[in-house]
């Protein structure tokens, strides 16, 4: 008898479109979907099956007959092995259009919304090297390629610094040259790695939960400020001195020099102290004339460029007079409430972590900005009509929610009230179709903009201009 997860081969099947999270889709011959891992459309392959579902398989291609006219080179050596950047071998005008036909897709097939005539998505100007914050882990177990493992070469150092293999938690692939930072990233982490190296500094076994340097975290603002956050496992004042005298005295441009001693299992520093060592504790951001301090643990959009141009599009979707009381849901460091509060008679901002409310309160004193308010809280328990009458009604609400999407609470919380307006941002456009259809009976989706934040990535923004129907 068959196995029912057998796995199988199907040869010269072709790649027909994009699907979500970076797949490629094909039909197998007995009519279901395969959902490819390393294909781009419009190729013609052999696939082999990894998993049989009910209704679909997954695999990947093994032998590639026709390559697709949207196919690129990849520019980066660590493609195909790294987990990011997955569509990097995809042309970018093509990735803009499978990111836009993936919205359209979820909001009129998920949520059956009646889409206007939909504006093209917004490409990014900076294809790579448009990320301002990385982080990179330490490790004395490098992962290693398959030529090095069949070979009988004694490989004396393992000692990695880089990203996580996808699947392998305690493998860390060793970077030479990563696209996604600017200039001194690739600089400052192959000179910390070869320095502790040299010195003889212990990288990180996560299995084992030993060694002396966990991490690595470089933020490099609009403005030209840099941060650098070690994260060690645990103190050693001559040896942590070491290394942070290198990086202070190696690159001066440095203006934020930061470390964390952290013993416990996970390697999150958000309830750890953070220890400034050289310069300031935060950088800055700068947009508008608005300034944005940025600690260690602060949130801000990770491609400045494009948030910039992402936050226009809000303000001009919310049409502001100058006359109007605007809800900013989801504030996180209310950087979007204090972009549109000169075209506002007060915003309102509301966020659930605390620290992100700090920030938001101080950047908000710093930019002189006198006509906004931030509270903290669940949103769900926050966002009542005891305070709607403490605060004001809205005519205007902007909500950016995470990925998961606004709570079912909280969208009849805004059927409830019934602002005039609701400027809906979202980075995972099937839950935002998902809330759309919970409203579609009182209002009116009359603008949607795509907007490209991680080019190379299959991850796409979109904003939504909902009026209420009369």
């Amino acid at each position: 008898m068959a196995r029912k997860n057998r796995k199988q081969v199907f040869e010269n099947i072709e790649v027909i479109d994009a699907g979500a999270k970076g797949k490629s889709i094909a039909k197998a011959p007995d009519g279901k979907v395969i959902f490819i891992n390393n294909a781009v459309p419009g190729d013609v392959v052999d696939i082999q099956t990894t998993k049989k579902r009910k209704a679909y398989y997954e695999g990947s291609a093994t032998n590639f007959k026709v390559f697709s006219e949207r196919r690129v080179d990849p520019v980066c050596e660590h493609f195909g092995t790294c987990g990011g950047c997955k569509w990097q071998s995809m042309g970018y005008e093509h990735q803009l259009y499978f990111k836009q036909k993936e919205v359209e897709n979820n909001l009129t097939r998920l949520g059956k919304i009646e889409l206007p005539e939909v504006t093209p998505i917004l490409g990014s100007e900076q294809q790579y090297f448009y990320r301002n914050k990385m982080e990179f882990s330490f490790s004395d177990s490098r992962w290693l390629t398959l030529e090095e493992i069949q070979s009988d070469t004694q490989i004396e150092n393992r000692n990695a610094l880089g990203f996580h293999i996808p699947g392998m938690w305690d493998k860390i692939l060793d970077l030479n040259k990563c696209h996604l930072q600017e200039d001194p990233s690739n600089e400052l982490r192959n000179k910390i790695k070869d320095f502790a190296t040299a010195n003889g500094l212990d990288f990180y076994n996560a299995r084992n939960k030993t060694g002396f340097l966990r991490s690595l975290m470089i933020r490099i603002a609009s403005t030209g400020e840099i941060m650098v956050l070690i994260q060690f496992f645990y103190e050693d004042a001559d040896q942590r001195a070491l290394l942070l005298d290198f990086i202070a005295n190696e690159f001066p441009q440095v203006t934020s020099l930061l470390y964390v001693v952290n013993t416990k299992g996970n390697d999150t520093i958000y309830d750890q102290d953070v220890i400034c060592y050289k310069g300031k504790d935060h950088i800055e951001e700068e947009m508008e004339g608005l300034r944005f301090k940025i600690n260690a643990k602060s949130f801000y959009q990770t491609n400045s460029k494009q948030a910039y141009e992402l936050y226009k599009i809000t303000r001009d979707f919310a049409n502001l007079t100058g006359d109007e009381l605007v809800y900013d849901l989801y504030t996180g460091t209310g950087t979007i409430a204090q972009f549109v509060s000169k075209k506002a008679k007060k915003v309102i901002g509301v966020e659930a972590v605390p620290e992100a409310i700090e920030d938001a309160k101080v950047n908000a004193q710093n930019n002189n900005i006198t006509n906004a308010e931030f509270y903290v809280g669940d949103m769900k328990k926050v966002f009542t009509n005891e305070f709607i009458a403490q605060h004001g009604q809205p005519d205007v609400v902007i909500t950016d929610p995470p990925r998961d999407g606004m709570h079912k609470d909280v969208v009849a919380q805004l059927l409830h009230i019934a602002p005039e307006r609701i400027v809906y941002v979202s980075c995972n456009s099937a839950t935002q179709a998902r809330d759309l259809a919970l409203m579609d009976h009182a209002y009116k989706v009359t603008k949607v903009q795509a907007v490209d934040m991680f080019p190379q990535t299959y991850h796409v923004e979109n904003v939504v201009l909902l009026e209420k129907r009369v």
